[in-house]
């Protein structure tokens, strides 16, 4: 009896191993079986991301986004897009609310510690956008003044690291910074040239200026770790089929930002 006891434990033990080794999916074979791609974007950053008079996304990166379902699902629509913001971005990806960001999103260093990036598809510059009366010529002269940043951006480093007497303040998104500025309460703003250029667009009473002092390389992001390496990878073959086929570039220049 006690033998035959044992046998059965065995038995038991030997069955839930196997159940227990079912290998989990990884994150592209959960998308596929889902069948779209949850991507978070920005909805403030035109022209990468933003909302058209209809309140629909539009954008580079959106128009990059639904490119790379086309390549998954063949199926440009097979996208559910989530706006983002600069602070709320990686943990929106890492608590899986998101299954990629491209968001404006720039590779760093620190940025690499909790993120993995594909191949960059954009390069970007950080840029000073002041009221066009103003003296300030560089960055130095920034010491002492009150300088805009948005929250989770790369623009507070570079103030930091060029001007480091210079007084923050933060804002949440864009539009709120541009609108900070023009009521007076900095003295600059710093972003990416890129956004920069559609906030100053049609707007007399403000300038960039003309040097840029980092370069800004714009990257999907996905969890890190091994369960996003064929979804990283499948992402990639996009880009690089893209950029091959000469369809990046008329991207690029499709929303004004080719260089």
């Amino acid at each position: 009896m006690f033998k035959r006891l044992i046998c059965i434990l065995v038995f038991m033990c030997v069955i839930l191993s196997g159940c227990t080794s079912v290998k989990p999916k990884n994150d592209f074979e959960v998308i596929k079986d889902r069948g779209k791609i949850i991507v978070g974007v920005r909805s403030d950053t035109k022209p990468f991301g933003y909302r058209d008079i209809n309140g629909n996304l539009q954008g580079f990166d959106i128009d990059l986004a639904r490119a790379i379902a086309k390549h998954i699902f063949s199926d440009p629509n097979a996208v559910e897009f989530v706006p983002v913001t600069a602070s709320n971005r990686i943990s929106m990806l890492n608590t899986g609310k998101v299954d990629i960001l491209i968001a404006t999103m720039s590779v760093t260093n620190q940025r690499s510690v909790v993120v993995d990036f594909s191949k960059p598809y954009y390069m970007a510059g950080q840029a000073i956008l002041v009221k066009n009366n103003t003296k300030v010529s560089t960055i130095k002269q920034l010491n002492g003044k009150r300088v805009i940043i948005v929250y989770g951006s790369t623009g507070e480093m570079g103030v930091r690291m060029n001007a480091p007497e210079a007084i923050i303040r933060g804002y949440k998104d864009y539009g709120l910074a541009y609108l900070a500025l023009k009521n007076g309460d900095a003295d600059a703003m710093i972003a990416d040239d890129t956004i920069l250029y559609n906030l100053a667009l049609d707007d007399p009473s403000v300038k960039i200026l003309d040097k840029r002092f980092s370069k800004e390389p714009y990257a999907v992001a996905f969890r890190k770790g091994e369960a996003s390496r064929q979804l990283k990878d499948s992402v990639n073959f996009t880009i690089d089929l893209m950029e091959h086929s000469g369809k990046l570039r008329n991207l690029q220049m499709k929303w004004g930002i080719w260089k």
